[in-house]
């Protein structure tokens, strides 16, 4: 290269301060190191870039050429060391996260929510698959960071760094309209009594929740399945419309809830949990835009405690 950044550094404020002098006191240097660098300038570019006569120091047609260019050069190094000095500070950068379906469509999408308003200028893309799914796009590396419901798949368990993030409880959903619902509790036997909807067989959701009936009793080939949907907000409209009862996340309903169209009812001696958990790729866990979601995720959970 012809030419340093400290010499056009040097180069741009002799021309702003109008003379060597005033441009060493800029710097904080002396006139002599100002003098050196300008010359070492023109050996390397064979050619003078000031004139020098009694009256001043001048351009020469060369010194014109290397002014427009140093000012550019100048500006971009101060835009690259500011964008840097923006990502170290976590103010930008890309964060691709991931999420199973449930916790990706009512969990996330708050928890990002959280995020943008303390990182405004990064931005984040979030997929939503199966757990599964979710595990090997982790690895792969094409998700940064992803939350998930349920056990990780055997075969990533040693492969991704895996934190418990909170508790999810399922509930069970009723009607309003139906009798069960103006009842404090149900016995287990009342579950024989009602028509479900349910996801279908091989949802990870599913089979999450008829384990966790069979752990506690409950012999799940005994319940009237009488209706499979293939996505939770089927369920919760086919539940508000008088078509059954369902097994869901808390997390999922809350909104109904809270408007009073379906109603959660408690089951005596029964209750089911599935842990969330936080999932990143065990070389990539540095990176700042994860570490920096990753803190907003602990201290929401740390402020439910």
């Amino acid at each position: 290269m012809s030419f340093t950044l400290d010499q056009l550094r040097t180069f741009r404020t002799i021309i702003s301060e109008g003379g060597f002098k005033k441009a060493a006191d800029k710097l904080y240097i002396s006139q002599s190191a100002i003098s050196s660098q300008i010359r070492k300038l023109e050996s390397q570019l064979n050619m003078p870039v000031f004139e020098r006569n009694t009256q001043g120091i001048y351009l020469t047609e060369a010194g014109y050429i290397l002014s427009h260019y140093a000012e550019h050069i100048l500006l971009l190094c101060d835009q690259a060391y500011n964008s840097i000095a923006e990502l170290r500070n976590s103010q930008k950068g890309t964060l691709v996260l991931g999420a199973s379906q449930t916790t990706g469509t009512y969990l996330m999408p708050r928890l990002i929510g959280i995020f943008k308003q303390h990182y405004p200028q990064i931005i984040v893309k979030l997929h939503v698959y199966s757990t599964k799914q979710v595990c090997y796009n982790v690895f792969k590396g094409n998700i940064d960071l992803a939350l998930v419901g349920g056990e990780v798949p055997n075969e990533y368990k040693s492969k991704l760094y895996i934190t418990p993030y909170a508790e999810d409880e399922l509930v069970l959903i009723l009607p309003k309209s139906h009798p069960f619902s103006k009842l404090e509790f149900l016995q287990k036997e009342d579950l024989y009594r009602l028509r479900f909807i349910t996801l279908d067989a091989h949802s990870t959701l599913r089979i999450l929740i008829e384990t966790s009936l069979a752990k506690q009793g409950i012999n799940c080939e005994l319940l009237r399945v009488e209706l499979e949907l293939n996505s939770i907000e089927a369920i919760k409209n086919a539940v508000q419309a008088g078509l059954g009862a369902s097994f869901l996340s808390i997390s999922a309903i809350a909104k109904e809830l809270e408007l009073g169209v379906l109603h959660s009812s408690s089951i005596e001696n029964l209750s089911l949990k599935r842990m969330l958990y936080v999932i990143t790729n065990s070389n990539r866990r540095n990176l700042i835009t994860v570490k920096a979601f990753n803190q907003e995720i602990l201290t929401l959970f740390s402020s439910r405690k």
